[in-house]
């Protein structure tokens, strides 16, 4: 009888082997994976996205350290070394004043990057605010604020920056609020069109039958669920906010001396690029490693965060 029991297939011969067990074992579903690991695993898949956040890393370590081993302060001025090349005691060079261009370079990059951070969180903020608010209220609150955006979208905002920034003494601050406060309606355009798809959603119906106010849905089930998007937003928001107060800067409208932001460096170190080319290049390149890191950021967010997309590997 052993024998038999020995010969029968898939019997490993011992007693306490249970082919029904085993087969139940391997049948149990896999521990699925929260959201957050899966577009973190997503995201670690692509190599340039990892690239750009190594690089910006070591972007916001030198804007936040870098000043602690400058030998010079930024307003200082060392009239033996006028537009001085990079040597042992100005890293960086100096410009024709005799300001050391690494303390500069340092000190305008936190200006930069301060102000691309206010201006990204407000922008991100109203325009989400604005567009869920229009999408899901709808009637003649949503055509009102559709008018007014589209009235925005073509009103030639540079020229209006330009001219209440160099009003203001090139300020830092007013600067950061205009440009907060005339860049939000491209990217509440784009959330009010993502919204109209949730406001019929059961959720959104079932809050509203308990008599959860209109505002309260808005920010707690309709924002939450366009999350993906103001990620993305608010990173594209960081570069745009950079460029802009680069641009204006480098026109001479935007942050003014004594003050200093990468696009001022930028704009006084094109005038001198062919005799004193250290005063261009290094600000220059603190700022495109800013901004391709950003970008590559904002591309690996985007292809981990869409489930449609391949970039990220299959979930």
């Amino acid at each position: 009888m052993s024998s038999e029991v020995m010969n029968v297939p898939g019997h490993s011969g011992d007693p306490d082997h249970d082919p029904t067990a085993e087969l139940l074992q391997s049948a149990q579903p896999r521990r699925r994976l929260s959201k957050g690991t899966l577009y973190l695993r997503r995201f670690l898949r692509n190599r340039p996205a990892v690239a750009g956040v190594i690089i910006l890393i070591v972007i916001i370590l030198f804007a936040l350290f870098g000043g602690l081993v400058a030998q010079h302060d930024y307003l200082a001025t060392d009239f033996t070394a006028l537009t001085a090349e990079p040597d042992a005691d100005h890293w960086f060079g100096t410009n024709n004043a005799g300001n050391d261009i690494y303390a500069q370079t340092v000190h305008g990059l936190q200006r930069s990057l301060l102000i691309a951070l206010i201006v990204a969180v407000g922008t991100t903020v109203i325009s989400a605010v604005v567009g869920a608010s229009a999408a899901y209220f709808g009637g003649l609150y949503e055509r009102s604020t559709l008018v007014v955006i589209h009235f925005l979208m073509v009103v030639p905002t540079f020229l209006i920056l330009a001219m209440i920034s160099n009003a203001s003494g090139g300020n830092w601050l007013i600067v950061a609020t205009i440009l907060t406060l005339t860049g939000w309606f491209f990217q509440a355009r784009v959330i009010w069109t993502m919204a109209l798809s949730l406001r019929e959603r059961e959720y959104v119906t079932a809050a509203r039958f308990m008599g959860v106010r209109g505002i309260w849905i808005v920010i707690r089930h309709i924002i939450p669920n366009i999350g993906s998007l103001l990620i993305i937003q608010f990173t594209l928001g960081v570069v745009g906010a950079v460029l802009t107060e680069t641009s204006l800067s480098f026109l001479g409208f935007g942050i003014k001396a004594p003050d200093v932001s990468l696009g001022a460096l930028i704009g006084s170190g094109a005038n001198t690029i062919t005799s004193a080319p250290w005063l261009f290049y290094f600000p220059a390149a603190a700022l495109t490693m800013l901004t391709v890191s950003m970008a590559l950021v904002a591309d690996g967010l985007r292809d981990a965060l869409d489930p449609t997309s391949t970039a990220g590997g299959q979930a």
